[in-house]
């Protein structure tokens, strides 16, 4: 019997946020004792926590619980962005006046309208709609039989496109873009703006409880608390590309579709540093390379298990709540192809879609971490992308382009990424 009971999932959305918690570690667990009953082959015989008939019994169960942890889960993040929103707002109101850095736009001023699409300003270009009206018009249906045209062939080759008219064709407003990762990891991050050069805060590096029972008269027991302060440097993630006069100048959109990719560089690169960052200026600290993160390894436990024991210590040496766990997209799919002793799948039919959750936290598919390697941590209240200044896309002559007819496009961004307390961070490795 759970100490939380739940007989409808609609019941999960009136919990608080302390049964949410217990509810969330109570089922956690016992899906946990479940996986290690059945073993590595995932067999129905041997589970003892629960009465199972076969794999589609075992499979049916599992599902059970998965669904009350996954809308455990959800109702649990709805407070995690409750403080989320507190704490931006707060953020918002001892920050100085002006502009949001936040704001992942061209020069950084939320104010201005989204800029169009690349088939946008092609489509609306002069050129292109002049192109339209010139295919429209070209060529005309010529009179008469197709026989009274061979009096006209030229005696000595054949008329054609080779030696006549070569057919015109007009390109599409289409760009196929490079295959590119996209923009994944940011969005899990809390963002804050700063007028700062750094990011300096206090962590609290001593607490000695020392509160006891005490008789009447006698000595209370003294405690002892020491803060130490933190610094993180603001860093600058920035790209730039050499553009000719002419490129600019007989290309209606070409400057639009510039921007857009030299911002997403900048935009990538950081949503890797969050992850891979060494630390070492200029480089951002990203969550693999911050000392004091805990490690579990897979060893002979199933990818699940690691995952979850993960989660555990996030618990238990962070005292945080996990809100997401990053895995590769290869590692993401040996979970999802898990499957029973006699060959039910155990994360759904391959005929669902499937949700991308694994203990309850929203599963990020990226290559962004290496395979075999994931991670599960509190970042929505033990993490932080400072932003001194937004996406900027700047243009200017370096050395003799004036001369040379050329000018230099610059995007570029200056962040601080903040991992507040280390232990409310997991990597997973040999996954």
């Amino acid at each position: 019997m759970f100490k939380v009971a739940i007989n409808k999932l609609e019941e999960i959305d009136g919990l608080s946020r302390e049964q949410v918690r217990d509810a969330l570690n109570e089922r956690r667990e016992a899906l946990h004792v479940i996986f290690q009953e059945a073993g590595p082959e995932y067999d129905p015989k041997n589970v003892k926590a629960i009465e199972v008939k076969d794999g589609a019994d075992l499979v049916n169960q599992v599902n059970q619980r998965s669904a009350e942890i996954d809308a455990l889960a959800v109702r649990h993040e709805h407070f995690t962005k409750l403080d989320a929103m507190r704490a931006a707002n707060e953020g918002a109101r001892n920050a100085p006046a002006g502009p949001n850095p936040a704001q992942w736009a061209p020069n950084g001023a939320p104010s201005e309208p989204r800029p169009q699409s690349m088939g946008d300003l092609f489509i609306a270009s002069p050129v292109y709609q002049a192109a339209r009206e010139k295919r429209a018009n070209v060529g005309a249906v010529l009179p008469g039989r197709p026989e009274q045209m061979i009096g006209m062939r030229p005696l000595n080759a054949n008329f054609a496109t080779t030696a006549g008219w070569a057919p015109e064709s007009l390109r599409t407003g289409r760009v196929v873009l490079d295959e590119q990762r996209a923009i994944e990891v940011t969005d899990a991050i809390p963002s804050f703006p700063t007028g700062m050069a750094a990011v300096v805060y206090m962590e609290e590096t001593t607490f000695t409880n020392a509160a006891a029972e005490r008789a009447e008269a006698a000595a209370y027991a003294e405690a002892t608390l020491a803060l130490t302060q933190r610094s993180v440097t603001v860093r600058s993630v920035g790209t730039s590309l050499p553009v000719t006069d002419e490129q600019l100048a007989d290309v209606d959109g070409v400057q639009a579709y510039l921007d857009q990719r030299l911002g997403f560089m900048v935009r990538q690169r950081v949503d890797s540093q969050i992850l891979v960052g060494d630390g070492v200026a200029p480089n951002l600290t990203g969550t693999l390379n911050v000392a004091g993160i805990n490690t579990q390894a897979k060893g002979a436990d199933s990818v699940p298990d690691a995952i979850y024991k993960g989660i555990v210590l996030v618990q238990t040496t962070g005292r945080a709540e996990p809100n997401v766990a990053i895995i590769h997209p290869s590692d993401w799919q040996d979970v999802r192809l898990l499957k029973t002793a006699d060959g039910v799948y155990i994360w759904g039919s391959p005929s669902d879609a499937g949700p991308d959750r694994i203990w309850g936290l929203p599963v990020i598919r990226t290559t962004a971490v290496t395979q075999n390697t994931g991670i599960v941590g509190d970042y929505a209240r033990f993490s932080g992308l400072h932003i001194r200044s937004g996406l900027e896309v700047l243009t200017g002559f370096v050395n003799d382009d004036f001369t040379n007819g050329l000018l230099h496009i610059r995007a570029g961004i200056r962040v601080a990424m903040v991992h507040y307390r280390p232990s409310a961070f997991t990597q997973i490795t040999g996954i």
